[in-house]
């Protein structure tokens, strides 16, 4: 994976080497909707009949932004297997980033609700991502992001910019492919528009990604922007996706 002209670098890129799962997300008509267990982003939620649907702080309902099943994830070393985790935002107050809700259903075969007509045009006025859109997973290795505080690699002295700068259009397009956290993905190295924020909080400083969702054609945060999940590797492990926190941000 790693291009000949990098050779000389291999054996301190493989110290950085990450698997993670990317993911296409296809948009869909109202007339097509994603199935309720299904990973998409926007849509109808899968919510067992006796969960009460989560509301914000003004007992507003709140809108799913995504939806994952982990029995659709090729398998990531430390998440699930199965289950549907479910990232909710406040319909207009999602600019503020403590105005959301994370809810993890072990237990996908219970029956669900089917009654959504609470959830009314007005509440999506103000959302990001304009369409539903179902999600297709394809597991991938990079090497490392320039804006994840974890990669802190040098090529001869050089910062990653620098050192991509020196090299040609073709040797540029192959870096590209190996050394790059941008789009909708699971774990791996994240993208940021301004500063990864696990670098100055001491006590987040290891959390995981545990999902990305970028700008593409149907998706706008805010200025070209991207929001992420982050959780504690002890959490993703023992399932406490309550304990996983949202941010965002933009250019």
């Amino acid at each position: 994976m790693i291009p000949e002209f990098l050779n000389k670098f291999k054996a301190d890129l493989e110290r950085f080497r990450m698997e993670m799962v990317e993911i296409q997300a296809i948009a869909v008509s109202a007339q097509e909707p994603v199935s309720i267990t299904g990973s998409k982003f926007l849509g109808k939620p899968y919510l067992p009949k006796n969960t009460e649907y989560p509301k914000d702080q003004n007992n507003k309902p709140m809108i799913l932004w995504a939806q994952i099943n982990f029995s659709e994830v090729p398998q990531l070393d430390g998440y699930p297997d199965s289950g549907i985790l479910q990232l909710y935002m406040s319909s207009d107050d999602w600019y503020d980033t403590t105005d959301y809700k994370i809810m993890f259903h072990d237990d996908t075969a219970e029956e669900a609700q089917d009654d959504f007509s609470f959830l009314t045009e007005d509440l999506y006025d103000e959302v990001p991502i304009y369409k539903e859109h179902r999600l297709i997973f394809t597991k991938d290795t990079k090497f490392g992001s320039s804006e994840d505080h974890r990669f802190s690699m040098q090529f001869d002295g050089k910062e990653f910019w620098e050192f991509r700068d020196t090299l040609n259009h073709t040797e540029q397009e192959e870096i590209d492919k190996i050394i790059d956290g941008a789009g909708h993905h699971i774990g791996g190295y994240a993208f940021f528009t301004q500063s990864d924020p696990r670098d100055y909080t001491e006590d987040k400083e290891n959390d995981l990604l545990l999902l990305q969702i970028d700008t593409d054609d149907e998706i706008m945060f805010g200025d070209s922007g991207v929001a992420h999940l982050f959780i504690n590797p002890k959490d993703l492990a023992n399932k406490k996706f309550d304990k996983a926190w949202f941010y965002w941000d933009c250019c």
